[in-house]
This record gives structure tokens, C-alpha cells and sequence, in this order.
């Protein structure tokens, strides 16, 4: 007994009538032919290859992290991030077939029209039969890799902003540029009112030069994404107008299925633009506060012009892992000294030792000398000293028998 009832499944089906000798006819014709077309498919059932073994291996290898190929197409049309991941995306690329396989694949299939082909083949002809494929992945590309070489411009911007405001706050550096600067008029003979601050050191790399060249190359990848999207448009308009039949479709499915990534191409675009045009000008004002930065130090602007932010940078870091590794040495070994001093005052032999002995001894004899001194001077009349311990004696004692009997 359960819940569904008192029987199960299968004592409520109902018979079912079957020809059974048609059935036995079909399964008989289907083992022979299945017989005969194994032993014809070892001899002539073969795939078409054309590629190289090296390209074929690559092709192979990339096949088994992506998708089915069905899938690929539809996928790239609408720019589905279900589907391909930004990983996806760099093995498409370089899996984008030339006009040179293309043409040995066609020419293959159809010299074998019979004959199937290789996975690889297979799939640079599903690949190639997406137009603008390669503009397609590149802008996919730079939309999902925007938000990363952004951050690559920003992030040391914002470290050299935030440098800046902590040397000026810095009360360690403004003793340490005072303390350098007297140690050098001093041993110079001369009165500087500064020196420059290479002087300090020389230290770790970091190029701002390539934060700059990031930045025209991030500005170049976005106007040629522009670019891109308008022949992608144009292709749209004449796929749409009915110029390009849906022959090329996969799986039955139409090229025109857009997704919502790639309507919202020209948004995201035109937010990138803006967004480099903010950080455009960041980067000029983060540059030119360091120039200020550099003639609030004492640089002559034509100091300035030759500094670079990597330069000022490396003196600045590589002087102040100088500075705290001496400054751990010092305070490394006057705590080893301190350690040493008191481990030697315990020992008896050590000079520090004898010399404390000979302290003690000697204020002691002063001492006992004093004493002597008080003992032997007479006094006029007895006085009660209180440096001296008195003697305690009981009232009874000292009164004597007669005293005992003596009542107030």
C-alpha cells in the first residue's frame, strides 16, 4: 500500500497487440545491413582532412573546451555570454579560418560528397560561414576586456595621487630630507637650502610610460571597435533586406536571433568613450599635479621636464627600503647591547661586575665609619637617638620588688 495505491505501475497497463511477424522482419533486415555496413565502412568509410597535423591538433585540443559547433554560430551572432566565456572567446580567435583553408575544405567536400569531415574541418566551416568574423570576436573581445585595461590605467594613477599626498604629509621624510641636507652642507662646507632627490637612492620599477601607451592603445581599440560595429551594421542591413538568404543558418536556427549584448553595442561603446574621456583626463591632471609636485620639492622646471613619474618613483622606494632596513640594524643591535650589559652585570669576573662590588664595599665602609663615629663622641646629656634599636623592657622588671607593692 502506498501512497499512489494499492498496485503498482504495471499491474494497470494495458496489452498492447504487436505484428509480429513484420517485427521480425525488421530486425532481421536491420542486423544484416548492419553486418554488411561494417565490413564496407572499414574499407571505403573514411573523414576528410585537409588541414595539417599541427593545425588539426590545435583545432582538436580548443574543440574539447568549447561548445558543440551547432552552438557556436548562434552564439556569436548574439554575443551570448551563456554560452562562450571570455576563455571561448581567445580560442575562437584562434581558430578563425583563412581564405586558404576555406577553399581546400569546399574544394574536399565537394571532390567527396559522400564522405564526412573531420572535427577540425567541421568546425572552420561552421566558422567560416559567419561573415566578419574576426571584427564579431575582437569587439566581443573589447567589451568583455574593457572594464580590466581600464583598471590597468587607473589603478597606478590613482597609487601616484596617492604617493604624493603622503610624502607631503610625511613628518619621517621631512626629517630625513633636514637631516641629509644638514649632514651634506656640513661635510660640503657649504649652506644648500636642498638637493635633488636622486640622491637618494636608486629603486623598484615602475613604468608610467607604459600607462600612457596603454591608454592610446585602450583609445585605438575603442575607435576601431567603432569601426567594426558599423560594418557589422551594414552587413545587418543587407542580410535583413533579403540580399543574403538564411541559407547559411545551423541547425535550422536564423542568423537574425540578436541578443541583447549585441543590441546594446552602440550603449556600451558610447559609455566606453566617455568613460576614456574621464580618464583621459585624469591622467593629464594626476601628471600634471606630479610636475608640482616636483617644483614643491626644489626641482627647476627643467628638472621637471627630465623627471619621469617611474624615475622619482624608484628613488623614492628603493631609499625607503634602505632606510627601514638601517633603522632595523640599529635598533636590532642596541637591543643585542642592551641584552649583553645586563647578562654581564650577573657574572662575578666582569669588570662591570667589580666595579659594582667596589661601589657596594665602599659605601658600606662609609657607613660603619659613621657609625664609629657616633659611638665613640660623648654627649652632655643622654638623648634618645632614633637611628639606634632600643631595648624593650617590662614595666615589672625594671621597677624592682618594691615597686610592686606601691599602689596611686
Amino acid at each position: 500500500m502506498t501512497r499512489f495505491g494499492t498496485q503498482t505501475i504495471w499491474a494497470g497497463l494495458e496489452p498492447v497487440h504487436l505484428d509480429t511477424n513484420r517485427l521480425q522482419y525488421l530486425f532481421e533486415s536491420k542486423s544484416k545491413g548492419a553486418c554488411f555496413s561494417v565490413v564496407s565502412g572499414q574499407r571505403k568509410q573514411t573523414s576528410i582532412s585537409v588541414l595539417g597535423m599541427k593545425r588539426s591538433n590545435i583545432i582538436t585540443i580548443a574543440l574539447s573546451s568549447l561548445p558543440p559547433p551547432r552552438l557556436l554560430p548562434p552564439a556569436i551572432y548574439s554575443m551570448d555570454g551563456s554560452v562562450l566565456d571570455r576563455e571561448d572567446v581567445q580560442r575562437l580567435q584562434a581558430l578563425t579560418p583563412t581564405e586558404e583553408e576555406l577553399c581546400l575544405i569546399h574544394e574536399a567536400k565537394a571532390q567527396n560528397p559522400h564522405s564526412t569531415l573531420a572535427p577540425a574541418e567541421c568546425c572552420l566551416l561552421a566558422l567560416g560561414e559567419i561573415p566578419h568574423l574576426s571584427s564579431r570576436l575582437q569587439l566581443w573581445a573589447f567589451t568583455l576586456d574593457y572594464d580590466s585595461l581600464e583598471r590597468e590605467i587607473a589603478e597606478p594613477l590613482f597609487n601616484l595621487k596617492l604617493a604624493m599626498e603622503q610624502l607631503v604629509a610625511s613628518q619621517t621624510f621631512r626629517y630625513v630630507l633636514a637631516t641629509v641636507l644638514a649632514i651634506g652642507n656640513f661635510l660640503n662646507g657649504c649652506k644648500a637650502r636642498g638637493f635633488e632627490l636622486s640622491y637618494l637612492g636608486k629603486l623598484s620599477q615602475c613604468d608610467y610610460s607604459l600607462v600612457k601607451s596603454n591608454l592610446a592603445h585602450l583609445e585605438a581599440m575603442c575607435k576601431a571597435s567603432w569601426e567594426q560595429l558599423k560594418v557589422l551594421d551594414k552587413a545587418e542591413e543587407k542580410r535583413k533586406g533579403g540580399k543574403v538568404v538564411k541559407k547559411r543558418s545551423a541547425g535550422g536556427e536564423d542568423q537574425a536571433l540578436e541578443g541583447a549584448l549585441r543590441h546594446r553595442l552602440p550603449k556600451i561603446l558610447k559609455e566606453c568613450e566617455d568613460r576614456l574621456k574621464v580618464l583621459r583626463a585624469v591622467h593629464r591632471r594626476v601628471i600634471n599635479r606630479f610636475h608640482s609636485f616636483l617644483l614643491f620639492l626644489g626641482y627647476s622646471r627643467a628638472m621637471v621636464r627630465g623627471t619621469t613619474a617611474e624615475d622619482f618613483c624608484r628613488t623614492i622606494s628603493n631609499f625607503s627600503l634602505e632606510f627601514r632596513s638601517v633603522r632595523q640594524n640599529i635598533l636590532s643591535q642596541n637591543e643585542r647591547e642592551k641584552h649583553k650589559s645586563g647578562a654581564e652585570s650577573l657574572r662575578p669576573n666582569t669588570p662591570a661586575a667589580q666595579r659594582k662590588l667596589q661601589a657596594s664595599q665602599t659605601q658600606e665602609n662609609d657607613e660603619h665609619h659613621r657609625l664609629e663615629e657616633v659611638l665613640r663622641t660623648p654627649e652632655a646629656t643622654p638623648r634618645l637617638d632614633g637611628t639606634l634599636p632600643r631595648s624593650r623592657r617590662r614595666m615589672n622588671d625594671t621597677g624592682g620588688p618594691s615597686s610592686r607593692g606601691l599602689k596611686w
